[in-house]
């Protein structure tokens, strides 16, 4: 979830914020909620990434949540109004389920979790139904940010704001993307004349932070080259894996995504399972895409009510059929025994082959359950009661396996992530090159400024630089360019965050060099500050020089 708090509504901005609280975490919390009644502790690790924790404590984010479930309500009661009218009657009972839907969301938040959804997951932490990870401040990728103080200061404030907002120092995170570039004489991509030079390996800036652990896609861990046809649609992709690949040796041995390994810092390193992705994952071919489950795409507007299941064609709009809340109840009993006899199936196989008990990894995105499959927390719900009774397997977090069954071998990881083609090619591509030749000399610059400007006039405007430079960071950003899904939004809030850092760091030079701020230069910091205002207590000393 990128920042979009006083960054737009709808389609794009607090919109997204408030249908994945509704529709993800406010179920999921529900779904703990009654797994903790009946004592069960489903030991799910959640990543709550650091800038959704800071837009979800944000009081602009609770009274606008407010404002939006009483809209949702009010569209419910007039739709109601509507079809009892003129009909179907079908639709004025789907219009009643909504009411009761979001007038269930309203009171949970206000009243049982006290407006805080980072409390409530905190309370499940604390009394150990789950664990929770941390991430990269901003979600910024990895192995393309420009400089090692970059990649440490994402991980860094990462580990800050768990702190801040659970109490204690998280133990895992969740790498934006799953991307990893181990070390080797990195050289930017899209600068040509700059000369390589020695990086940190990712896992070494996670052990610096004292994180235990981490995930990574299942090709990495089997050693395999990823890029596949991209590397002819961009050749820069194939001279960095070339770069990278001279440090890495395919392995001999057999690894599996069923073992847990040590990477040569230290950190456990986990690997996503392929069996379990396919069948929670696949809207073709998985559980999401059962006709029996509410439709995604065709909403009623203006209130933007969905009335109808995917159906068998699931191309057509115009043929889509009623949703049914029941015979979507009674898939979802269907698809929860289906996961235990393939998550007891799977690790039987591991077991006959290796002759050792193994780990399964299941990870998605969060908002895959509720937002783009509704039915999904209450499968969850679902599957843990099954897990719970089943004597065969067990439900784990992280911290869990790590303390219970040490990782028995140390392997070296190539470069890459969980995105298309298993490389970087989501993230660095001929649509968004332009992003990286931005934030390259920004990165640097900002190097430069966390080294003078620590101290004296300029570091209060060089910190809200700061806090510019880290949303531009975002992956998102990329990613929404290169799959269309909000191309023209992302390019918007990237530039304008480029452009904010610019003017700040600008404004900042003249004033070390002993300027005085004007009328004007002042409203703007105010306003980038109102505006642009997560991680309160920024520090210019999470981009000192590494050493």
């Amino acid at each position: 979830m990128p920042y979009v708090l006083s960054h737009g509504v709808s389609p794009h901005g607090t919109d997204w914020i408030n249908e994945s609280a509704a529709e993800c975490y406010l179920p999921i919390l529900h779904a703990l909620d009654r797994l903790s009644h009946e004592g069960i502790k489903p030991r799910w690790t959640i990543n709550i990434t650091p800038i959704l924790a800071e837009q979800l404590e944000d009081p602009s984010f609770k009274s606008g949540f407010i404002d939006y479930c009483q809209a949702k309500i009010d569209t419910a009661i007039s739709d109601q109004k509507r079809f009892a009218h003129e009909g179907p009657l079908w639709m004025q009972g789907l219009a009643a389920f909504w009411q009761r839907f979001y007038t269930r969301a309203l009171t949970q938040f206000k009243h049982q979790w006290g407006r805080s959804i980072v409390d409530a997951f905190r309370y499940f932490q604390d009394e150990g139904s789950i664990e929770i990870i941390t991430s990269g401040a901003t979600h910024g990728y990895q192995p393309l940010l420009g400089t090692d103080e970059s990649c440490r200061a994402q991980i860094r404030l990462g580990v800050q704001t768990y702190e801040k907002h659970f109490g204690r120092k998280p133990r895992g995170i969740w790498l934006p993307e799953c991307a990893y570039r181990p070390r080797y004489a990195w050289k930017s991509p899209v600068e040509p004349n700059s000369v390589p030079w020695d990086r940190m390996g990712t896992d070494e800036i996670i052990a610096g932070e004292g994180l235990d652990y981490f995930f990574v896609d299942s090709h990495m861990i089997r050693g395999g080259e990823p890029l596949g046809t991209y590397a002819a649609n961009f050749p820069q992709l194939a001279e960095m894996f070339a770069r990278s690949s001279k440090y890495f040796v395919p392995p001999e041995e057999q690894r599996s995504e069923y073992e847990h390994y040590v990477s040569p810092s230290g950190p456990t390193i986990f690997a996503r399972d392929p069996e379990t992705t396919v069948k929670v994952w696949s809207g073709e071919s998985g559980y999401p895409g059962e006709e029996h489950y509410l439709e995604f795409h065709k909403q009623l507007y203006p209130g933007r009510l969905r009335y109808w299941r995917i159906s068998q064609d699931k191309t057509d709009l115009g043929k889509k059929q009623p949703y049914d809340p029941y015979a979507a109840f009674e898939k979802i009993q269907e698809h929860a025994d289906d996961m235990v006899r393939v998550l007891k199936s799977t690790l039987a196989r591991y077991k006959g082959q290796t002759d050792q008990a193994g780990t399964l990894v299941a990870m998605y995105d969060t908002e895959l359950f509720g937002h783009w499959w509704w039915e999904g927390p209450e499968f969850l719900y679902e599957l843990a009661r099954r897990i719970h009774a089943d004597g065969d397997i067990e439900m784990a977090s992280g911290t869990d396996v790590v303390e219970t069954d040490p990782a028995k071998h140390m392997i070296h990881l190539p470069e890459g992530s969980w995105g298309e083609g298993g490389y970087h090619y989501i993230w660095i591509n001929d649509g968004n090159l332009w992003t990286w030749e931005k934030l390259y000399p920004a990165e640097r610059r900002l190097r430069q400024m966390a080294r003078d400007y620590a101290d004296g006039p300029a570091r209060e405007v060089a910190t809200q630089a700061a806090r510019e430079l880290l949303l531009a960071e975002s992956s998102d950003w990329q990613f929404l360019i290169s799959t269309f899904a909000a191309r023209d939004y992302a390019e918007i809030r990237f530039k304008d965050h480029i452009d904010r850092f610019q003017r700040l760091a600008d404004l900042a030079d003249r004033l070390h060099l002993g300027s005085k701020m004007s009328a004007g230069d002042t409203a703007f910091l105010r306003e980038c500050q109102q505006r642009d205002a997560p991680f309160a207590d920024l520090d210019l000393s999470l981009w000192a020089a590494v050493g």
